[in-house]
């Protein structure tokens, strides 16, 4: 594994930072001081930054679950109300949810120990698209209302990008955006005349809840989660 990457895999920092950190002469392997990121490492290796050891690189994974109401997508809640890392009781690995679904919100979230990948995810530029499937007050959606979706909506904060957007019942609607802002999906269907009742995420860029249970969670594969990283590119 390359010095850099391991630094980050290692939670020492980004792997653009560990570059910088690298580079400045703050780490050394087997008491040698390198500067070069690319240095291929292994756990045999020891491997300092500042003078103190670096452990060895945690495995990474990636978890889908499906997040009922009333859970709140954050690692603690110092009021002890229950969160999306309950839902996977017996994984040692200290985990973290890739964004947030409001508490009343359902359906697909991530969590990880993968920082890296998480703020690849995350990072608006990147523009992983999120799909969502709303109940609606006042249904049901006209064509032209689905036309101002996906032309973009004029919200207090800015017109939103373009979206994708269809009817999957009388009183539901898909939509598939690509920014994060928060409350996004309540707040266009809001404008456009159309409150939200109950809203599930359904898909995160390449990955589909599909016959995951509510409450229920699963271990990503090697190649759903190189798939992930693609829709980052």
């Amino acid at each position: 594994m390359r010095l850099q990457k391991y630094l980050a895999h290692a939670g020492v920092a980004s792997r653009r930072r560990a570059e910088l950190i690298i580079a400045s002469g703050r780490v050394t392997i087997n008491g040698e001081t390198v500067t070069d990121p690319a240095r291929d490492v292994s756990d045999a290796d020891t491997i300092t930054v500042d003078g103190g050891r670096v452990a060895g690189a945690e495995q990474r994974v990636v978890y889908a679950v499906n997040k009922p109401a009333g859970v709140l997508s954050t690692a603690k809640d110092p009021g002890g109300r229950p969160t999306v890392i309950g839902l996977i009781p017996n994984e040692k690995r200290r985990l973290y949810p890739v964004g947030r679904l409001d508490a009343d919100v359902t359906g697909l979230l991530l969590l990880t120990n993968d920082g890296e990948l998480a703020n690849l995810l995350m990072h608006p530029s990147h523009e992983v698209p999120r799909t969502y499937v709303a109940t609606i007050a006042k249904p049901p959606v006209a064509e032209r209302t689905l036309r101002k979706l996906r032309d973009g909506v004029d919200l207090e904060d800015g017109r939103t990008a373009p979206a994708r957007a269809r009817r999957v019942g009388h009183d539901r609607v898909e939509l598939t955006i690509h920014e994060g802002r928060k409350r996004q999906v309540k707040r266009m269907l809001k404008e456009v005349g159309h409150p939200v009742i109950a809203l599930e995420r359904v898909a995160f860029g390449p990955l589909r809840l599909a016959d995951l249970g509510q409450g229920a969670h699963r271990r990503l594969t090697g190649t759903e989660v190189e798939r992930l990283r693609k829709a980052t590119a």
